[in-house]
């Protein structure tokens, strides 16, 4: 079967692209944006990709198109597969009829830390022999792959709380069926498409109907929002994580990277990694859960995270030039910049941290979280804020409430020549975006030679 997938370079309709291709199918797709991670390990899998929505990338016709949330009636490929008649289904149904069916899924959800946390989970599942298959809205540095069918029953999916498409507004994972669960956290976020928290929280509950009562919910204690999510109705088991939970850390090292692992306060092991903060502590405590869930024994767990590499584009170390670590980091939201920024302070200590902001996604665009942004920057030494053409809403005013130096710049080159009079040797210079950035990695390195 020939499939086309408009919108392909988004996080999950890429890996979608890659099942699609190992199901057998012939894949081609079109996106406005094609760039890194997700370009390169498309062509790497013989993906053809085509650039913009020209209705001639449908002809001759496929015998399906998969098509991406981020298409909106008005776009001519969209257009055109409706006036032709063309068969077509959104990602989420896709993935649920094609791959999900009769299998014991792990489903990761909640505003922050999805894309690491299933791939910590997928990871202590392959180390335990269970060769899971995955899709991950990122690229698993263990095992350099964004998604795969696996053979075992076993499939670890991203569950995002974002709609499925314009012709089916339910959140992407309400399809997926899973029998174990996590759920991370819950803020606001995605103000395009959700008027408040509550409609949010509207949407966890359908997820948690979906869940078999011989099934499990994962879930932090320190979340009132999830509280809120579970009280709506639970008729499935819950084991919760953090303070007064059945699973505790106890912190080893101040920055995360070395902590215990106590279960209904009997130690399971001491994880010992690569990676800091408190959230990351979360994570790891979450994916035990599920992990033993499915017949991981804790310690055996603690053992792959002491292995686990992270995620390209999660404080990802992307060069070090004259002394000075740039840091490539997908945070775009006021607590997950706080929470990266306070690890890595905290593993640094004193050293200059330089934190480089863009405000991308469609929430910042429309402005949703301008009030958080003054205080999640405050563990950086200085912040400079990149205002695209398009924000709607005064970002200047926004930066003159930092406590630390603030500036805003409107292009890169200004970004780049800030950050060359600045850094110094062992400065740490993070860049935050939910997007390529121009490339601002790689021409800032190159600045700095």
């Amino acid at each position: 079967m020939h499939i086309h997938i408009l919108g392909i370079c988004g996080t999950f309709m890429g890996s979608l692209a890659v099942l699609a291709k190992d199901l057998g199918h012939k894949v081609t797709g079109s996106d406005a944006n094609v760039y890194p991670p997700m370009s390169t390990q498309l062509e790497a899998q013989g993906i053809q990709l085509m650039q913009g929505y020209d209705p001639s990338h449908l002809e001759p016709a496929p015998d399906l198109v998969v098509v991406g949330n981020a298409m909106s009636r008005g776009n001519p490929a969209v257009e055109y597969v409706l006036n032709k008649g063309l068969p077509y289904v959104s990602g989420p149904q896709w993935l649920a009829d094609h791959v999900l069916r009769g299998r014991w899924v792990l489903a990761v959800a909640g505003t922050h830390g999805k894309t690491t946390t299933s791939s910590m989970l997928a990871w202590v599942l392959e180390h335990a022999g269970m060769a899971p298959g995955f899709l991950i809205g990122g690229v698993p540095q263990n095992f350099d792959v964004s998604a795969r069918l696996g053979d075992t029953p076993f499939f670890v999916v991203e569950a995002d709380e974002y709609d499925s498409a314009f012709f089916d507004k339910r959140s992407k994972f309400v399809h997926y069926g899973p029998r174990t669960a996590i759920l991370n956290n819950l803020e606001f976020d995605h103000a395009d498409i959700f008027p408040d928290l509550p409609a949010i929280e509207r949407q966890f509950h359908h997820l948690v109907r979906t869940i078999p009562s011989e099934g499990l919910v994962i879930h932090p204690t320190t979340e009132p929002a999830l509280e809120r999510v579970i009280q709506m109705g639970c008729w499935t088991p819950v084991q919760t994580t953090g303070e007064g939970g059945q699973w505790q850390a106890n912190l080893l090292s101040e920055d995360g990277s070395r902590f215990e692992v106590l279960f209904e306060g009997a130690v399971q092991g001491v994880v010992d990694w690569a990676m800091t903060g408190q959230h990351n502590v979360a994570n790891a405590l979450a994916t035990l859960a599920a992990a033993r869930h499915v017949g991981v024994v804790p310690q055996q767990g603690v053992d792959a995270l002491s292995a686990f590499k992270s995620v390209k584009r999660r404080m990802e170390k992307v060069a070090e030039v004259r002394g000075i670590i740039i840091y490539d980091d997908f945070a775009h939201h006021p607590t997950a910049i706080a929470t990266t920024l306070d690890g890595l302070r905290k593993k640094v200590g004193d050293a200059p941290i330089i934190a480089i902001v863009e405000p991308r996604s469609n929430s910042m665009k429309l402005g949703a979280h301008r009030d958080g942004l003054p205080e999640s920057v405050v563990q950086a030494d200085q912040v400079v804020w990149y205002a695209p053409a398009n924000l709607g809403w005064d970002l200047a005013g926004t930066a003159a409430q930092c406590t630390i130096p603030s500036l805003v710049c409107d292009s890169l080159d200004g970004i780049i020549d800030l950050v060359k009079n600045q850094a110094v040797p062992g400065a740490h210079v993070v860049i935050m975006s939910n997007g390529g950035f121009g490339g601002l990695h790689g021409k800032l390195a190159e600045a700095l030679q």
